[in-house]
């Protein structure tokens, strides 16, 4: 009878279901020692899988953060296999509608506080230092980080009907308002106003409320 061989079973695919999840996190940019603490693992033990990964595809260190693969069972590699079985046409490269905003917070616990129960965002998950909100179909993303990384985010504009109705909203609920809502621009051909006012948030990043006012 054939000796069975030990360890586990080879993976179908290239690399391993672990080593796929590392592979996404460091091409997201995040650091070993933070894929250590997030796998409750230690550095060692990551740096093992990496050795690995690189061993197996042939990339170095800085290659790996841009190498193109997937996983073979994924649901991008069913949708490519789809497209090529279908498509034989070249195609151009058109973008669709803003998806995501990431900014950075201090404390993932007071931003989610406040984007969902102060501002009444959609609440999507929260995750470890990863908060994430829906703006109306476009995802706010936030990631906390130490004091010394935090820095001001893009300024998010949120579209409202009557600004000067929730300006005055937003200073019942004691958010910071830094500027009352005043026209930005009068367009000649209309008379059409933009209007905007800003606050911020607790960690200080600006955000704003902007409206077009008809003038009829």
């Amino acid at each position: 009878m054939a000796r069975r061989g030990r360890g586990r079973p080879a993976h179908p695919d290239v690399l391993t279901p672990t080593e796929w999840r590392i592979v996404d996190w460091l091409r997201h940019g995040v650091t070993r020692r933070e894929i250590a603490r997030r796998r409750g693992t230690s550095v060692n033990a990551v740096k093992y899988h990496v050795a690995n990964i690189r061993s197996k595809l042939g990339v170095t260190g800085p290659e790996l953060r841009h190498w193109p693969g997937y996983p073979a069972d994924s649901a991008l590699a069913r949708s490519i296999a789809r497209k090529e079985s279908t498509v034989t046409a070249t195609t151009t490269l058109t973008l669709g509608r803003l998806g995501q905003v990431s900014m950075l917070c201090r404390d993932v616990s007071r931003t989610e506080t406040f984007y969902r129960d102060t501002l009444g965002l959609g609440h999507v998950f929260t995750f470890g230092d990863l908060t994430f909100f829906d703006m109306a179909g476009t995802r706010l993303y936030f990631r906390q980080v130490p004091d010394e990384q935090w820095r001001p985010g893009s300024i998010l504009y949120f579209v409202v009907d009557d600004i000067h109705a929730a300006f005055a909203e937003l200073k019942e609920r004691g958010i910071k308002t830094t500027s009352a809502p005043h026209v930005i621009y009068t367009d000649d051909a209309t008379g059409a106003e933009e209007w905007m006012g800003f606050f911020e948030d607790p960690d200080g990043n600006t955000l704003a409320l902007m409206s077009r006012v008809s003038p009829s």
